[in-house]
């Protein structure tokens, strides 16, 4: 379940840094709460996962899945565009959270 907790954690990370772009500054109420609502789960599940797996491990694949989920929620949703050379960085944050994760011994 440990696991399982960390990426529900870095998945509610996308989900909250999506409704604070929604949320306009924090002037549109619903997307401000859903905000809020969102850091806490997320936080919480990643604190659940810290109980159990080492802060080394845990921090850098919440932080990965967040980045990697909030880009391509940016380029799907909101239209940005990425370079071909930050393409290439990207898939080495994939590789690099892919490569913590098999190397942890957890």
């Amino acid at each position: 379940m440990t696991w399982i907790y960390l990426i529900i954690a870095g998945l509610l990370e996308v989900c909250w840094s999506t409704t604070m772009k929604l949320s306009n500054g924090f002037t549109n109420l619903v997307f401000s709460i859903s905000t809020v609502v969102g850091m806490v789960l997320s936080f919480g599940f990643l604190a659940l996962a810290i109980k159990h797996l080492p802060l080394s491990i845990s921090y850098p694949i919440w932080t990965g899945i967040g980045a990697v989920g909030s880009i391509i929620v940016g380029v799907v949703l909101f239209k940005d565009q990425i370079s071909p050379i930050t393409w290439v960085f990207i898939v080495m944050l994939v590789v690099g959270i892919i490569g913590i994760k098999v190397t942890s011994g957890h």
